[in-house]
């Protein structure tokens, strides 16, 4: 049997009144996802459980079938484990953003999308003025970075709470600052950072291009490499790969044992470029037996409040991706297919929500339902629920009927 999951992140939305009231999934044009509605089962999955924050690092584990609760890794050793980083039992690894800060708020969480080239440039500032025998900083991309703080008792003495930048922007920096063990060394790592970055020439050409400036680092999201069984150990021995652009969807996708397809410099951005994407997914199904495709671009125009972008992205993603996906499904009888986001994002309010959202799987053993088309109202009909969703990952491979 073969198994295609994928994650087109962000599909879901609120009804936006540009668009009459109506959701993008409602108004785009979307003929691969209509085909596996028809095809298959339209159902609910709550991939945040309740009381946690709808992020990526949660939601990601739940969607490949790893209860959050019992494995929850926060996005710093996840993109660590990307960068195959590894992290001794007294180090901690913090997911590091870029920010801007002005007049001591917190301005915007992405330093004005600043570019990877300028901001691998300013990683390497930070560690000739302030790395040590204790602390590292290591390059991702755009504003997302590490830093990899060493201390004899480890995760213990740096368990701070510490704000994701995205969720506190607009507000005093002083009211958001890490409260815990370690918040002193912490909050002053971000301090003595923004003394140095605001004054950077990359900055200062920012500022005079009318760009917000990487003028400071923010500190969250950390915690010690955590343990996790295999995905083949969990699903009887199934073989695995992963492709994604996100280094916290990789970094889990490598914790787990799936192969983490690097696409070659034609693909690098494969977001944007679809057919790369599709290509790669299908050239995997020759050696491997499970596929994730984890794609974002529908989740990014929607944080950016750009409703004509995100359904730009649904119908380009539906072209491409969900194309290959029915062509694969065709021709390979003895599949299945879960299309399923991580989840519903907001244009209007800019955000991830914390809510289910809705999905569709097809294939060997999976009665068709009557729901015709996918989007968030006709999901809300379906009786199929998975309230608990890493509990979908198992339905999905177990070759039995849904539901």
């Amino acid at each position: 049997m073969k198994y295609l999951l994928v994650i087109p992140d962000g599909i879901g939305d609120r009804p936006i009144s540009a668009l009459g009231g109506k959701t993008p999934l409602e108004i785009s044009r979307i003929p691969n996802l209509t085909y596996f509605a028809r095809a298959g089962k339209v159902g609910m999955v709550r991939n945040v459980p309740e009381r946690m924050e709808p992020a990526s690092h949660i939601a990601i584990s739940s969607l490949l079938g790893y209860e959050p609760k019992r494995y929850l890794a926060g996005p710093g050793p996840l993109e660590a484990a990307n960068m195959e980083i590894k992290l001794e039992d007294n180090e901690v690894a913090f997911r590091m953003n870029f920010v801007t800060e002005f007049d001591g708020i917190l301005a915007d969480a992405t330093a004005g999308r600043v570019t990877t080239k300028e901001a691998k440039a300013l990683v390497n500032f930070l560690n000739k003025k302030l790395a040590s025998d204790f602390v590292r900083f290591f390059p991702g991309h755009e504003h997302r970075h590490l830093a990899v703080i060493k201390d004899a008792r480890g995760f213990e003495a740096l368990s701070a709470t510490c704000a994701a930048p995205g969720s506190i922007v607009g507000e005093k920096i002083e009211d958001q600052l890490p409260k815990g063990p370690g918040e002193d060394l912490i909050t002053k790592l971000m301090y003595d950072a923004r003394l140095l970055l605001k004054d950077h020439e990359i900055n200062q050409v920012r500022v005079d291009l009318g760009e917000n400036p990487a003028n400071m680092v923010w500190l969250w999201g950390q915690g010690g490499t955590p343990r996790l069984p295999k995905f083949s150990e969990r699903f009887g021995g199934l073989t695995g790969a992963s492709i994604s652009t996100v280094d916290l969807v990789k970094g889990f996708s490598r914790l787990i044992g799936l192969t983490v397809m690097e696409l070659s410099a034609k693909y690098n951005s494969p977001d944007f470029d679809y057919r790369g994407e599709a290509q790669a997914m299908l050239d995997l199904f020759e050696e491997k037996d499970f596929v994730c495709v984890h794609t974002r671009a529908c989740d990014v125009a929607a944080r950016e409040g750009n409703v004509t972008r995100k359904v730009i992205a649904l119908e380009s993603m539906d072209r491409h991706i969900l194309g290959a996906a029915k062509s694969f499904y065709e021709k390979e009888k003895n599949s299945r297919v879960l299309i399923a986001p991580l989840h519903t994002t907001s244009c209007d309010l800019r955000t991830r929500m914390q809510e289910a959202v809705p999905f569709v799987a097809a294939g060997k053993n999976i009665v068709p339902d009557e729901i015709e088309c996918i989007n968030e109202a006709t999901a809300r009909l379906s009786s199929l629920r998975f309230k608990e969703g890493w509990k979908l990952m198992d339905s999905f491979l177990s070759e039995q009927e849904m539901g």
